[in-house]
């Protein structure tokens, strides 16, 4: 497949190198150090999956990129909408874009910008940054891609995509209702990355704190009630399993956000426990855990 990677960090430079390294013609879009890294030393992927070591073709302009099959889209909350308006020579054959970002929002937001038809729904599950230029990090076992169709004519360049990764051996699943497995991953990822980066600890922290355990699973409460009220089949145990996978994660872990305050830089908030709140509202429902977590960080947003 011909495949665009827009934002090669931890998400989209892990699972781009690997789909490069079965075969596929895979064009990564990156900006500053990291994209001259990449163009003069190529990437290299350390992971305990495998590591790697890469010649890549990389571009910092999408229309040098040329038409893709598919682009993964993994830029930041805070870029969606100008990253997706930049994408639009690569799509000029055709092709789909799968945002791998978080919160729920993501479809709507570049369907907006692109429209409803070329884009489809995608969830990703990996601890993964950028050490340094042109190099990608993936720590644990997990690295995981979750997605699908959104409208019915999407479901060949869904099935495609499948393909792609199961032959470059990614852990991956091609779902029937996305919309579903997009809100249970907000269920838990609006709140560790709000109670990790309000508590500036890692998530083996919060767990072990009957106070901070408890903020947890109140965020994930909410968040669960808010995606429910919203028309998402989420299941009556959500949380419960949900928190008892939180017990299992390396109590090192912390969440993205908490690197990116720890590093001073912008925070997903909005789209995070800020978006819960904002949802809730619109539903003429509380959260105010959820609101209390954004306005905790509400200072940091724009980063230093």
């Amino acid at each position: 497949m011909r495949i665009a990677v827009m934002g090669a960090g931890g998400v989209g430079g892990y699972f781009g190198a690997r789909l490069a390294q079965s075969g596929n013609d895979v064009t990564f879009i990156a900006r500053g150090r990291h994209l001259e890294a990449l163009r003069s030393r190529g990437l290299t992927l350390k992971s305990p999956l495998g590591d790697a070591a890469l010649k890549v073709r990389a571009v910092e302009n999408p229309a040098d990129g040329g038409a893709a099959d598919v682009v993964l889209f993994a830029v930041k909350l805070w870029d969606t909408e100008s990253a997706a308006q930049r994408i639009r020579p690569l799509l000029e054959g055709g092709g789909v874009v799968i945002p791998f970002q978080n919160g729920v929002e993501s479809i709507a937001r570049i369907g907006a910008v692109l429209g409803p038809a070329r884009v489809l729904g995608g969830a990703a599950y990996i601890a993964g940054r950028i050490a340094e230029p042109g190099v990608i990090v993936q720590t644990g076992q997990m690295a995981r891609l979750r997605f699908g169709p959104v409208l019915p004519a999407q479901r060949p360049a869904a099935q495609a995509f499948h393909a792609a990764c199961r032959a470059a051996n990614i852990d991956c699943e091609l779902s029937d209702d996305i919309v579903r497995v997009l809100w249970e991953k907000f269920v838990l990822l609006a709140a560790i990355a709000g109670t990790t980066t309000v508590t500036r600890h890692p998530v083996g922290v919060v767990r072990a704190d009957p106070d901070m355990r408890w903020l947890l699973e109140a965020a994930m409460r909410e968040t669960w009630l808010v995606g429910r009220k919203r028309g998402v089949s989420l299941a009556d145990d959500l949380v419960d399993k949900t928190i008892a996978f939180v017990d299992g994660l390396p109590p090192e872990m912390k969440s993205s956000m908490l690197g990116d305050l720890e590093a001073g830089g912008r925070l997903e908030a909005p789209w995070l426990s800020g978006a819960v709140a904002r949802m809730a509202r619109e539903g003429g429902i509380e959260a105010p855990v959820s609101r209390a977590l954004f306005a905790a960080l509400k200072p940091f947003v724009d980063g230093r």
